[in-house]
């Protein structure tokens, strides 16, 4: 069982960060107008998530990050050569933006706990009904790919 679904948990890491920004802010690390640059890594979140949806719809397969289990294909083409988690990879590129955005150095704390929260509470439960579901299938991809980005 999830605790909260990952959108709405980006979302409320979103807010985080906001409210660092505001009540602890610590230094300015992105003034504007450099903070523009969080353009580069919604580009990339944008692409990643478009593309690791596409995959999904093509294999005709669950999208339900709270179901893993009800997975018909094993998606391993496209970007999930690179990725076994691109969508949440997509998020945490959200985030990256939104610290970007703020441009001082509180929110940054927050990404990489996100990254860390959904191992923990949603990519690690899925990669165990995912193994349960595909077997060796599965394991052997796990072996070749890794969980966030790049190959083995």
């Amino acid at each position: 069982m999830k605790l909260i679904p990952p959108p709405l948990a980006m979302l409320l890491a979103a807010l985080i960060m906001w409210a660092l920004h505001h009540f602890l802010p610590l230094s300015v690390l992105v003034a504007a107008p450099w903070n523009y640059l969080a353009l580069v890594p919604v580009g990339f979140s944008r692409v990643i998530s478009v593309a690791a949806g596409r995959r999904f719809r093509e294999a005709r397969t669950t999208f339900d990050p709270v179901r893993p289990e009800l997975t018909t294909h094993l998606v391993t083409e496209g970007v999930y050569r690179f990725s076994r988690n691109p969508m949440y990879l997509g998020l945490v590129l959200m985030l990256i933006a939104w610290a970007l955005w703020l441009g001082t150095a509180s929110p940054w704390v927050v990404p990489p706990l996100f990254a860390i929260w959904m191992t923990i509470t949603q990519i690690a439960p899925e990669e165990r009904a995912l193994e349960k579901v595909f077997g060796e299938t599965y394991v052997a991809y796990r072996r070749s790919v890794n969980r966030w980005i790049g190959r083995h």
